[in-house]
C-alpha cells in the first residue's frame, strides 16, 4: 500500500529504516500489531513454529533489540541446550531436578576450601617470615633483607613483608617470588625510613631488571616481571641501591 495510507492506518515504522512510496504492512491480530515490513515475513504466525528469545539489548535511547531463533533453528538450539544440561548433570553427578542444589553445594565447598587454603598460606608466610628475619643485614644502621622465595603468591608475599617489617624494626625488605614463569615483587619500608627510601622506587628499580614495572606507597609497593633468569642479579642490586639512599 501507499506509504501515506499505511501511516494513516497507524503502522509503526522501524527505527532507522528508509521506506519508498510503496510499503508492505504486516499485522498480527488486526490492531494488536501493525508495522511496516522490515524484511522476512510469513503468511501466518503458525509458520514460524517455535520462537525462542536468545538475547535482548539496548541499541539506542528508548530502543531495545530482541534476538531470537525460530523453527528448525530453535529446535536445534533446544536440543543443544538439553545436551549441555545432560553433560552438566553427569559432570556433577546429579539429576536435573537436583542440579541447582548440587551446584550451590559445590560452590560453597569451593569457598570453604579457598578460605582454608588462604589460612594455610598465611601460616606458611608467618613461618617463612620468622626464618627469613635471621638473614637480614645491617646497612648504614638499618636492617636490610632482600631475597627470593619460592612459590609465594602476591598476597602471601605482602603479608610476609609486613611481618618482617614489624619484626625487624627500622628496615627495608624486598621479596621476590617466581611461579609459572612470572615474577612477583613486594617491597616494604618502615615508616621511619620513608623520607629517604621509597618502597615504590625500590620495587620499580628491581622490576625494570626483570622485564616489568610497578609502584605503590612509600612504605609498601608491588611489581611484577617475566624474566625469571634475571632475578638473582636483581636481588643482588638492592643493597647498593638502598645504601645510596641512606
Amino acid at each position: 500500500m501507499a506509504l501515506e495510507a499505511a501511516q494513516q492506518r497507524g503502522a509503526m515504522a522501524l527505527f532507522g529504516e528508509k521506506y519508498g512510496d510503496e510499503v508492505r504492512v504486516v499485522s498480527m491480530g488486526g490492531k494488536f500489531s501493525v508495522e511496516f515490513c522490515g524484511g522476512t515475513h510469513v503468511e501466518r504466525t503458525g509458520d514460524i513454529g517455535l520462537f525462542k528469545i536468545v538475547g535482548e539489548s539496548g541499541i539506542s535511547s528508548g530502543v531495545r533489540r530482541i534476538e531470537a531463533v525460530t523453527g528448525q533453528g530453535a529446535l536445534a538450539l533446544v536440543a543443544r541446550e538439553e545436551q549441555t544440561l545432560k553433560q552438566l548433570c553427569e559432570l556433577v553427578k546429579a539429576n536435573q531436578e537436583d542440579l541447582l542444589d548440587r551446584v550451590k553445594q559445590i560452590n560453597a565447598s569451593n569457598k570453604a576450601l579457598e578460605k582454608e587454603l588462604d589460612q594455610l598460606k598465611a601460616k606458611i608466610a608467618s613461618s617463612a617470615g620468622s626464618d627469613l628475619a635471621s638473614s637480614a643485614k645491617d646497612v648504614a644502621g638499618i636492617k636490610l633483607l632482600a631475597c627470593a622465595v619460592d612459590d609465594f603468591d602476591p598476597k602471601a608475599l605482602r603479608e610476609t613483608v609486613d611481618q618482617l617489617k614489624n619484626k625487624l624494626g627500622s628496615a627495608v625488605v624486598l621479596l621476590i617470588s617466581t611461579a609459572g614463569g612470572k615474577v612477583s615483587i613486594v617491597a616494604g619500608v618502615s615508616k621511619d625510613l620513608t623520607d629517604r627510601v621509597k618502597a615504590g622506587e625500590l620495587a620499580n628499580m628491581v622490576a625494570t631488571q626483570v622485564g616489568g614495572k610497578g609502584g605503590g606507597r612509600p612504605d609498601m609497593a608491588m611489581a611484577g616481571g617475566s624474566d625469571v633468569a634475571a632475578v638473582p642479579a636483581a636481588v643482588a642490586s638492592v643493597e647498593e641501591w638502598v645504601a645510596s639512599k641512606l
